[in-house]
């Protein structure tokens, strides 16, 4: 069994395979957290320490205890109205305008499989893949009661944690703050890792000591954005790839988030994920209740590697969804860097017969297809083929397309909207927007109210009107700016919009998975602004940033890879000088890159030449012929191209029997140095043959030393090199 409840000292412990999750009912009804760690036995409960503290107090019930503080104990629920005064977990405003709350211990139930969340994404598993915890808790004066939800996966070492927030009540009351994950450590000697950027540059890793005070990280954006990604790490001081301790938490959510690392006045350290308690204040009426999303947990003695990993399946085999969740993506020619607005039906077909003629299974038609578009000034929202524009109806142009062998895809983005345009002539009140002040512009769009669902309907109805014209097989689901002005006409309570919102997003994405259930739906918010677990429930793969330079995608993909599978990074070969950077890099070093993730081109094939559309076939060839070991395999960083002269990495399968390893030079001098990468994973004391040269190379040579990296002349080579094991 994966849960545990021992009645006589009223202790749960969660056991995965090899970690274990521990806390404690204490004798005044408080929820205690006790360990999370390596897998062990026994009770934990001799880590708890009561001292009297200082200007900490105490709950009226223990008396003349001053020794028993909220301000120092771990919980599980911290919240306000304890004498906790660290950052909290739940914060309610109550109807006589306190915010005081006391969550008390009520009992517990323990079932098989894992919960789900209504409205909401969340890992999936069946009976006898997972165990749930509930444990209920109430507070005794306002009557509110908290579920805390607990998911054991237990093979792949993942728990997940949600709860539910009831109004058993008779007033309203405002929820201020819900985080869904709280984890008390009783010392501070870690790291903080999270992920920062902006857009076109993604995701970049950042490593600080945990220090006195609180650390955050979050987004105010409406979406869960390129400058801080919901995904953090919390480890030990001398962690590496391949040792030490570390925890993961990733929030299944795409909208405003927060994420804190606290460290107090004792030396002890807190880590909180959850919703992001700016323009937040959800009421709640009597019987009503909030589902919190979820945060996904895993832990590691045995180095980031191994956490990033563990992540990994999970998301890949119990997020992902769908007919593409397992199967091997097919590699995309896109049309926008091709010929952005300017483009006819004429054109895309072009581009499909060049497609056809190297090998590409999939054109898509990116923006301008739609509407009066022919720049992003007008016509948004306005979800018609415009076919004058194309020169034919779409499903004309799509059977053409695929009578050519090539499968067909477009592109939508239903969240905006140009005011010059007859959706905003019929519906200036759809838009996020506060009457009298007049709107944020960004990219000259505005948003809509994802909130109100006479809005949503609107817009899927409009939606599959386009995708019922012929055989869609692929949709990009764009967003192109951050939310602001949120305000909406019809809620009673402006504190609830962004929330609001989401679940609008989401009603719609899974409506349109369940309607069609082939299509491969790919996220997008401009590239990585909205590249987290939320989307990947609904979208398998996610356009990993708008800046498709190979130099420039090793550092984005690397800082991605922490913390999701390569197969959901969405990677493309772009044409030089590039678009976003104007650098030269050649054209096998481009695919090597793109060949980390879920191949594809953005490029227009015309403008080549014969030997770089050869190019092309042979590098489908090599991607088809690896596709599914990068999908399914074991992923390992052999290199930190933030600190290192070569950016590398490693796909293995699980029995170890096949390796794929790419590297590509970042820095090249005179006199230059020698580079070795030293592979991971491989079987001690097996033989691996080189596939490519024949040779033959120890396991345990390969992991100690490495394999060298020619020394050439020229910029930005890349290398891939194939090993099989040799059988005995």
């Amino acid at each position: 069994m994966g849960i545990i409840f021992s009645e006589s000292d009223r202790v749960f412990t969660l056991h995965t395979k090899d970690t274990t999750y521990q806390m404690k009912v204490d004798k005044f009804g408080f929820l205690l957290h006790l360990y999370y760690g390596r897998k062990t036995k026994g009770c934990m409960d001799y880590l708890l320490h009561y001292a009297d503290r200082g200007f900490s107090g105490n709950p009226y019930d223990v008396e003349k205890n001053r020794t028993y503080s909220m301000d120092v104990l771990p919980q599980e629920l911290p919240c306000q109205g304890t004498g906790d005064y660290r950052n909290l977990a739940v914060v309610i405003k109550n109807a006589d305008g306190s915010y005081e709350s006391d969550f008390r211990y009520k009992g517990y139930k323990i079932l098989n499989g894992k919960y789900s969340i209504p409205g909401l994404p969340a890992v999936y598993a069946g009976e006898d893949e997972a165990e749930t915890l509930e444990i209920y808790m109430e507070d005794a004066v306002s009557k509110v009661q908290v579920t805390l939800l607990y998911g054991v996966l237990s093979e792949l070492n993942i728990i997940t944690r949600s709860a539910i927030i009831k109004n058993a009540g008779t007033d309203r009351i405002y929820l201020k703050k819900a985080q869904a994950a709280c984890l008390d450590f009783v010392g501070g000697d870690y790291d903080f890792i999270s992920f920062y950027g902006r857009h076109a540059m993604e995701r970049n890793i950042q490593r600080t000591a945990v220090l006195h005070g609180t650390q955050s990280i979050g987004s105010r954006r409406g979406t869960s954005s390129h400058q801080y990604n919901p995904m953090m790490i919390l480890a030990g001081r001398e962690t590496t790839e391949d040792a030490g301790s570390c925890y993961a938490l990733s929030f299944v959510y795409s909208g405003s988030f927060k994420g804190e690392v606290e460290k107090d006045q004792f030396n002890q350290t807190r880590v909180l994920l959850g919703l992001s308690d700016e323009l937040f204040s959800y009421p709640l009426e009597t019987g009503e209740a909030f589902f919190v999303p979820e945060v996904v947990m895993t832990y590691s003695s045995t180095g980031l590697a191994k956490l990033s990993q563990n992540l990994h399946i999970c998301f890949r085999t119990h997020l992902c969804r769908g007919k593409y969740r397992d199967c091997v993506r097919p590699v995309i020619l896109n049309s926008w860097e091709a010929s952005y607005f300017n483009f006819t039906g004429n054109s895309i077909y072009q581009l499909a017969k060049q497609a056809a003629e190297l090998g590409i299974d999939m054109l898509v038609m990116d923006d301008g297809w739609f509407g009066k578009r022919d720049d992003d000034y007008s016509g948004l929202g306005d979800w018609y083929v415009n076919e004058e524009k194309l020169g034919e109806s779409l499903g004309s142009l799509i059977k053409k397309i695929n009578e050519l062998g090539v499968k067909f895809g477009i592109w939508f983005e239903p969240e905006g909207i140009n005011e010059d345009s007859d959706l905003f002539r019929s519906h200036p009140d759809w838009v996020l927007s506060v009457p009298g002040r007049d709107p944020v512009r960004a990219r000259y769009q505005l948003v809509l109210d994802f909130s109100r669902k006479e809005v949503v309907d609107y817009l899927f109805d409009r939606m599959c009107e386009v995708l019922d014209q012929g055989n869609i097989e692929y949709v990009k689901w764009d967003m192109n700016r951050s939310l602001s002005d949120c305000y909406s006409r019809v809620a009673d309570e402006q504190g609830r919009v962004q929330h609001d919102y989401m679940l609008g997003l989401y009603d719609f994405l899974e409506r349109l998975v369940q309607k069609y259930p082939d299509i491969l739906l790919e996220g997008c918010s401009g590239g990585g602004g909205r590249f987290d677990a939320g989307m990947l429930y609904y979208t398998p793969q996610i356009w990993c940033s708008d800046n498709s330079d190979a130099m420039d995608r090793l550092f984005i993909q690397y800082g991605t890879s922490f913390g999701y599978p390569m197969s959901s990074l969405a990677a493309h070969v772009s044409a030089v000088p590039n678009h976003q950077t104007g650098r030269i890099t050649p054209f096998h070093t481009r695919g090597t890159v793109a060949m980390a993730g879920s191949f594809g081109y953005e490029l227009d094939p015309s403008k080549l030449s014969e030997e770089e559309k050869q190019e092309i076939r042979e590098q489908i060839s090599e991607y088809k012929k690896y596709a599914s070991l990068a999908q399914n395999g074991l992923y390992y960083r052999l290199s930190d191209p933030f600190t290192h002269e070569i950016s590398a990495w490693e796909f293995i399968s699980s029995d170890a029997s096949e390796v794929l390893v790419s590297a590509v030079m970042l820095e090249v001098h005179g006199n230059m140095t020698v580079n070795y990468v030293r592979l991971k994973g491989l079987v001690s004391g097996a033989m691996y043959r080189d596939e490519q040269s024949g040779k033959l190379y120890a396991s345990d040579a390969l992991m100690e030393t490495g394999i060298l990296l020619p020394v050439e002349m020229g910029e930005y080579h890349a290398y891939q090199m194939y090993f099989t094991k040799k059988e005995e």
